[in-house]
């Protein structure tokens, strides 16, 4: 079981499932200006606590970037998978976790992948 909180703690979350082997870089606007590395799990696997939870939607309002209201970290998004040629699955939701928040998780231990959301989303 993997645990993770926001930086003031009023957003907490279990997931059910391995820390990540490797974590995604996203170049959209959104994501760049937040600073979050994505590691990836199905909405089965994920659960939140959140007080004040806030959501911010963009574009086709297809993403939601969720973050503490108080202490305004990124903490998770909630959106289509993407495929491989980078356009949403609709069928295949996934949860994309804020790897920078995770307890016992070093970030510089493992690879990075980069999205091209700035030219593909």
């Amino acid at each position: 079981m993997i645990t993770g909180s926001c930086h003031c703690g009023n957003t907490t979350f279990r997931i059910d499932g391995r820390l990540p082997e490797r974590v995604t870089r996203c170049t959209c606007t959104v994501c760049t200006k937040r600073g979050v590395l994505h590691a990836y799990y199905t909405p089965g696997q994920f659960s939140v606590s959140a007080e004040g939870d806030r959501i911010y939607r963009w574009r086709g309002q297809l993403v939601d970037s969720h973050f503490c209201g108080r202490c305004g970290c990124a903490t998770y998004n909630a959106s289509p998978a993407l495929r491989n040629d980078g356009d949403w699955d609709d069928a295949t939701r996934i949860i994309a976790v804020n790897a920078r928040l995770l307890d016992d998780f070093d970030p510089e231990q493992v690879p990075v992948s980069v999205v091209d959301g700035k030219n593909r989303l």
